[in-house]
């Protein structure tokens, strides 16, 4: 997967991670980039194509997916938190959050993946979370849709082989955006997290691994659970 010359279609563009991405295709090359959107208004990126996509609502998926048939990139960033926990939370709150990473992750997938067959194959970019592999008090409920998310994410990548789709699964703590916003703690440059995605896109990696926080967590996957839970547990 080259960015130079690709078309590409990032999702949630027009703010954090999703417009650095967006603003990086270009800077390396990209020949068109659709910055999705639920208002293209607030698009601001100059040189994207805003697109109205609200990943969430068929009709919309199947709209841009119709505007962007020249696609040969996805990358699926868009993303919402409802900062809860799974006992006391809302439920509408993980319905929303699985409507999103899961199911509109998987709508603009499907809606997308026939136009990458035609143009050759491409990529499709899922940007995850280190809260795929554990979780953490206060957003118990994101880290089930981010798990989602990756499991979706690996299931994609068997499925749309076939077609020569390559598929990266990008993974990250905590960066600069607004989901982040209210955490006192050291944060990401979302244009590191581009480079770093892009970089990783090139090389036909299957992840990357962004920061520190997600090499520990992945490590600390093989070993005992408590490496990571300890310190929360009471029994």
């Amino acid at each position: 997967m080259k960015i130079a010359g690709s078309v590409a279609l990032v999702t949630g563009a027009n703010r954090g991670i999703g417009r650095a991405l967006a603003a990086a295709l270009l800077e390396q090359g990209a020949a068109k980039v659709y910055a999705g959107a639920r208002d293209p208004r607030q698009v601001d990126l100059p040189g994207a194509q805003a697109l109205a996509l609200d990943i969430t609502d068929p009709a919309s998926v199947a709209a841009a997916a119709a505007v962007a048939a020249d696609v040969t990139l996805v990358v699926n960033n868009a993303g919402v938190s409802r900062y809860q926990g799974l006992l006391d939370g809302d439920p509408d709150g993980l319905r929303a959050e699985l409507d999103t990473h899961l199911w509109g992750t998987l709508a603009v997938t499907r809606a997308t993946a026939p136009a990458l067959a035609r143009n050759g194959g491409g990529a499709l970019v899922n940007v995850l979370s280190v809260l795929s592999w554990t979780s953490t008090l206060g957003v118990t409920s994101y880290s089930v849709a981010k798990a989602a998310q990756w499991a979706l994410t690996n299931g994609l990548r068997l499925e749309l082989a076939a077609q020569h789709t390559h598929v990266l699964g990008v993974h990250l703590g905590a960066a600069d955006t607004d989901l982040m916003r209210d955490y006192d703690v050291p944060k990401l440059d979302p244009a590191d997290v581009a480079s770093a995605t892009l970089a990783g896109l090139e090389a036909r990696d299957l992840e990357v691994l962004v920061d520190d926080a997600a090499r520990y967590v992945k490590a600390a996957l093989a070993r005992d659970p408590r490496e990571l839970y300890g310190p929360h547990l009471t029994a």
